[in-house]
């Protein structure tokens, strides 16, 4: 049965009704469902059109109207509402009532509250209606230079050094070997994206996909098709693919998670180097102190703020330990929430600083200052004021000619063959017009920075006769201790609007609670969060239950709460475990032929109380600085491991060849030649955002192979 034209508008104008601002249909889900039934939710299409025949029936069964549409409107809210709780008057056969208003909901609430670009929310008039502002109407062009990247074809067969990933520490590595003299390899598994390609898709972004809409494809991120991973859980193992949380997505483009990243450039303090030491061991974990200390690399720490590029106020992070010298840039302007949150401070005492972003508070190295956006973490920045490799270091490695940028290549293997299993180079595998390729690149060194995830797997599926279980891995050490950081805090209504939009948003901190709380190993920063999109917003709210999710009730209630809304949050210093880890599945494979990741284990039982503590904490200081209403989160999962976040500990570092997989310069153990700069070094992955010790090792490592 087809439907009458009219039966959808109705059904949408009911959900999203007409105030003193347009309904929905009119405000443009007229435009935005045909293209979402067609792509993203096309599995939600046979469900859409089956129960728009059935609503009509059911019109007809309950107040013998002609169809949906002919009902009044009180009428109608009765009948979607009856459905809601599976209360169905006419038969609707194999169709979940329940399931398919809840597929119209919310597809409505993402054309809603989208981005106009999805074709939903016609002149950005949602946004102005609730507060939201995504950027300043002079918000710069988005750049659009052309890749500095070559061709297949055009690789070399030899290089001085080949480095597997372009993130926070493959350009690290790759700028300093280029620099150094060597010649160098850079291999990217995704594109190489303009700012342009990352804006301003508020349904397709590395931040809010998968809770949003479940299902497509992001810009920065994998894509489906083709890219499995198997988890490995209570119930025994699943296949996953990047939509599902689950998979821990990373981005993969140019510049990794910095294209994307939310640029907080936290140094870990001296007890994140000593954490077995501070805490001792808890059962069942692996906890352990690091090969080297804070002041070890504190001189790399400080290279990273002044080479890339971060803003600050050195005065208010002692935490820290000592510095060689302050920040570059002082701190970007602070968010409305920030004001609140310092009067809740001063009435707890509680000590606090701004933000350190990898961010240009003010212009700096040929680029401008950030314009205060409301679409940072997740999304590309316009005017390439955030700070990632692909706007830093990439580029001088380049510049030296002595660095090829490939990208859309994935290694396969580190290819072992010279005297005693010396590694030689790596296997690379691609893509280029609809047929797959291979070939094999000499290096004399090889740099993994692929992420914890995917450097494990390498080394995993580098067997060779004299490490049979993988590169590096005879004593079954490579992909143990998988860590992320699992995000505790609160979300608080105020009765005054406390969210101005002004980005990035975090903007005030406290780190008293890093550590050294009782009853807590370790513990974490918490501060204000970024500028929220309406989509997320209203996911938080309708989750929080204090905002319906259809109805006058709920277009009053967003545009009502949102300038009311604010989250303190942070990181979790986790516990690390030897059982939660990366393995490979032979059985699996991608769309290359490559077995694929299998992550098993769960974060620690420590976790739990360390996040339940911050969530706590985060409520005392919304509470404080004047918060009506507050809900603190903090759940810690089970079944499945942590790495989600900020995925470290696959490959850590130590003096111990029998608890670790490099020696403290990074090097993997009996390969002299082979080297991690990523993540998967940390022993311990701190309880703040860990890039900045990730470009600081990075620094380590590579300094470290150029030297010798």
């Amino acid at each position: 049965m087809t439907p009458p034209p009219d039966t959808l508008r109705a059904l949408v104008d009911r959900l999203v009704p007409a105030d003193d601002h347009p309904g929905g249909w009119a405000a443009g889900i007229r435009e935005f469902l045909p293209g979402a039934l067609a792509g993203h939710a096309r599995a939600d299409a046979p469900l859409v059109d089956a129960g728009l025949a059935r609503l009509d029936a059911e019109a007809a069964a309950r107040h013998g109207a002609a169809g949906f549409a002919a009902l009044p409107p009180e009428a109608a809210d009765a009948v979607i509402a009856d459905l809601l709780e599976d209360r169905p008057a006419a038969d609707w056969g194999e169709v979940a009532p329940a399931a398919f208003l809840r597929a119209v909901i919310r597809l409505c609430a993402q054309g809603y509250y989208g981005d106009p670009g999805n074709g939903g929310n016609t002149g950005g008039a949602t946004w102005r209606a609730i507060g939201y502002r995504p950027g300043p109407e002079d918000e710069p062009e988005p750049d659009r230079t052309p890749p500095p990247t070559i061709a297949w074809a055009a690789t070399r067969d030899r290089y001085d050094a080949v480095v597997v990933g372009s993130g926070a520490g493959g350009g690290v590595a790759a700028c300093v070997l280029a620099e150094a003299g060597l010649t160098v390899l850079l291999v990217e598994r995704g594109p190489w994206l303009t700012a342009a390609d990352l804006r301003p898709d508020h349904l397709r972004n590395q931040r809010m996909v998968l809770a949003v809409n479940g299902g497509l494809d992001t810009p920065a991120g994998p894509p489906a098709a083709g890219n499995p991973r198997v988890i490995a859980g209570p119930a025994g193992d699943e296949v996953v693919w990047p939509a599902d949380p689950r998979w821990s997505n990373n981005a993969m483009t140019a510049g990794g998670g910095t294209r994307v990243f939310g640029a907080q450039a936290w140094r870990f303090c001296p007890e994140d180097f000593t954490m077995a030491t501070t805490y001792g061991v808890p059962e069942g974990s692996s906890l352990a102190d690091w090969p080297l200390t804070y002041d070890d690399l504190e001189p790399e720490y400080d290279r990273a703020e002044w080479e890339i590029g971060v803003s600050g106020d050195p005065a208010g992070n002692a935490f820290a330990g000592r510095r060689t010298r302050g920040y570059p840039m002082p701190p970007v302007r602070p968010n409305g929430t920030a004001r609140v949150l310092a009067r809740g401070a001063r009435e707890l005492g509680l000590r606090t600083s701004p933000v350190p972003l990898l961010v240009n508070s003010v212009p700096r190295d040929g680029r401008g200052g950030c314009v205060n956006c409301g679409a940072c973490v997740g999304f590309g920045c316009p005017g390439e004021f955030k700070n990632g490799t692909h706007n830093t270091v990439i580029p001088r490695a380049v510049a030296t000619g002595r660095c090829d940028v490939l990208t859309g290549a994935q290694a396969e293997r580190v290819v072992t063959g010279g005297p005693g299993g010396r590694v030689t180079g790596v296997a690379l595998v691609a893509e280029r017009d609809g047929r797959t390729v291979r070939r094999e690149v000499v290096a004399g060194h090889v740099v993994l920075a692929a992420g914890a995830v995917e450097t494990a797997r390498l080394l995993l599926n580098s067997a060779s006769e004299r490490e049979p279980r993988g590169l590096g891995n005879n004593l079954d050490q490579v992909g143990r201790n998988l860590q992320g950081h699992l995000y505790a805090g609160a979300h608080a209504l105020f009765d005054e609007a406390v969210q101005d939009c002004v980005g990035p948003g975090p903007s005030i901190s406290t780190n008293d609670y890093r550590h050294h709380n009782a009853g807590v190993v370790g513990g974490g920063m918490l501060a204000n969060d970024f500028v929220p999109t309406p989509t997320q917003v209203y996911a938080t709210l309708t989750g929080l239950g204090v905002l319906p999710a259809w109805g006058a009730a709920a277009k009053a209630g967003m545009r009502e709460l949102y300038p009311r809304l604010a989250l303190v949050a942070g990181p979790v210093q986790e516990i690390p475990s030897p059982a939660a880890r990366v393995t490979v599945d032979p059985g699996t494979r991608d769309r290359f032929g490559v077995p694929v990741a299998r992550l098993g284990g769960s974060p620690h039982p420590e976790d739990g109380r360390t996040a339940a503590f911050l969530a706590e904490r985060a409520a005392a200081w919304l509470t404080a600085g004047g918060a009506r209403s507050v809900f603190g989160f903090g759940t810690v999962a089970t079944g499945v491991p942590s790495g989600g976040q900020h995925q470290a500990g696959t490959c850590r570092m130590g003096s111990d060849p029998a608890a670790s997989v490099t020696d403290p310069w990074g090097t993997v153990w009996g390969h002299d030649n082979v080297h991690i700069a990523d993540a998967s070094l940390h022993v311990t992955n701190g309880g703040v955002n860990p890039v900045l010790t990730i470009l600081a090792l990075a620094y380590r490592v590579a300094g470290h192979i150029a030297r010798s």
